[in-house]
């Protein structure tokens, strides 16, 4: 299992590589445009670099093995790092709406609108390749650190197709020398009123977006249980062994942190069975439970099925 996290340390490297690419390109673009809309997609972009930072000290310390101290591994580490990226996210999404309301409140005419939008076009499009490629692994490795990065990185692609529209508009709107009432009243020229209009409404509709990831870190922090999909894939097999062997079992208890699976049952079984009988019977029992998963840890306890003490657990 160490080894498997620590080969997906390189994703971090590659999240902050486009943090920093994507920090200069709008940084760039803000600075030609004078859009709040592009300055709340810089300043998100700051959030993303200390994101990637955690999820490589993150992804480093779940790669290390259980020791004396951490018997289950460091694995639910990576709930901390998903935990942080959703805070980070609903900061971001805080700062975006108060630089625009301010901008709302002291409008400021926008400038190189198409050389602008170019850059934050190609900013973009470097966080969309990361994230699809996070997210992936994340879910192909069950690494919610990673798919939480990639998350994070999403909302960044949204925020800028919402700006971008709104800048976009406002340039077309120029063109034709249209104007709105209530732009005029707020003294904007245009449609620029949409600059920071479009930023507040991305900013709520990420929102969403962090508090998902939030509530995630609390079913993994609380010890949740296993999905539904896959607790019906252990019920499975043991109702199959059940009905086979004429045994029977209960106390089931699931759980995961990262990508391991953890889970413990009671298995009572006719009391005149041998013990190695009832040995090699957990064992075929865990095996097949193990087939149908990457990574899970099996407690099995066995029971005389006629002792009344089995059934009080």
């Amino acid at each position: 299992m160490g080894v498997e996290q620590k080969s997906l340390a390189r994703y971090g490297w590659l999240s902050i590589a486009a943090a920093l690419a994507t920090i200069a390109l709008k940084s760039y673009a803000y600075l030609l445009t004078d859009s709040v809309g592009l300055l709340s997609d810089a300043l998100e972009s700051l959030i993303n670099l200390v994101a990637a930072v955690i999820v490589l000290i993150v992804l480093s310390i779940a790669s290390r093995p259980p020791d004396d101290d951490h018997a289950y591994g460091h694995d639910k580490v990576e709930y901390f790092s998903s935990g942080a990226e959703g805070i980070m996210i609903l900061l971001a999404a805080f700062s975006i709406a108060y630089t625009a309301w301010e901008r709302l409140m002291h409008p400021e005419p926008l400038q190189q609108l198409d050389l602008g939008i170019a850059i934050s076009v190609f900013a973009s499009m470097i966080n969309l390749i990361v994230a699809r490629i996070l997210i992936g692994v994340g879910r192909s490795r069950q690494s919610i650190t990673l798919e939480a990065d990639g998350k994070h990185l999403m909302t960044d692609v949204w925020t800028t197709i919402g700006i971008l529209i709104g800048i976009g508009m406002i340039a077309v709107a120029n063109h034709f020398e249209v104007t709105l009432n209530l732009a005029k009243q707020l003294g904007m020229n245009g449609w620029e009123i949409l600059d920071p209009i479009i930023a507040i409404l991305v900013a709520l509709n990420i929102v969403w977006a962090g508090l998902q990831l939030i509530r995630r870190t609390v079913s993994g922090l609380m010890d949740a249980a296993l999905p539904e999909d896959e607790l019906a894939r252990i019920v499975e097999v043991l109702e199959r062994f059940a009905a086979s062997e004429h045994v029977t079992y209960h106390a089931l208890r699931t759980r995961y942190a990262g990508a391991r699976r953890f889970m413990s049952v009671h298995v009572l079984v006719p009391g005149d069975w041998s013990v190695q009988r009832g040995h090699d019977f957990l064992e075929s029992i865990e095996q097949q439970i193990m087939d149908k998963f990457d990574s899970i840890d099996i407690d099995t306890h066995l029971e005389p099925i006629e002792d009344l003490a089995s059934w009080k657990h």
